[in-house]
């Protein structure tokens, strides 16, 4: 079995656009799941089955069917962050942006930043600000979202980092210069 140091070595060469050092999943020990054990176990039943239709209806296109049973289980159980981040996505595809941000926000509040459920919150929030080129707040989005265990966040939290961008061509440049020596002294 590979140490974590050779790990490190051929992240850094097979994928030298990612921060150096940084092992995918090794950092996430297990999967996160969400803190539902405040909420009584019937009512939680009822909402998880309102968001399953939900999703079903939102995969099938139906989008108001779909916001209707999300809204559904958010009356059943407002403090509960999963709904929220569920009507967020049929929000979005139907076109309300600002209603999708205000669902997202509401999610990763309750959901305390931490979970499951606070990680896709994170990721989609991160997602609709780099579309409105509000590359900061996706930054700092993406940058929590990979500290929770997400790796398409970890690359976008690179991607946007001007620093490790600088430092990540420099890393590639070695590299090259270490595959290829003859043709980097003909340069």
């Amino acid at each position: 079995m590979a140490s974590a140091h050779d790990r490190a070595v051929l992240q850094a060469i097979f994928n030298p656009t990612t921060p150096l050092g940084d092992i995918p999943g090794l950092n996430q020990e297990e999967e996160l799941i969400d803190d539902d054990s405040g909420f009584d176990r019937e009512l939680l039943k009822q909402v998880k089955e309102l968001e399953m239709r939900g999703v079903s209806a939102a995969e099938t296109g139906d989008l108001q069917t779909a916001l209707q049973l999300f809204s559904q289980a958010i009356q059943i159980l407002p403090r509960r962050a999963s709904a929220y981040n569920n009507r967020a996505q049929a929000l979005r595809l139907k076109g309300d942006t600002a209603g999708a941000l205000g669902d997202l926000d509401q999610a990763i509040a309750l959901s305390g930043s931490t979970g499951r459920t606070a990680c896709q919150a994170l990721v989609q929030r991160g997602l609709l600000h780099r579309l409105a080129c509000q590359n900061d707040e996706a930054r700092a989005d993406f940058e929590k979202a990979a500290a929770l265990g997400s790796e398409f966040a970890r690359q976008q939290a690179v991607v946007l980092n001007p620093y490790a961008a600088l430092c990540n061509k420099m890393l590639s440049e070695v590299i090259n210069k270490l595959r290829n020596p003859e043709t980097s002294d003909m340069q």
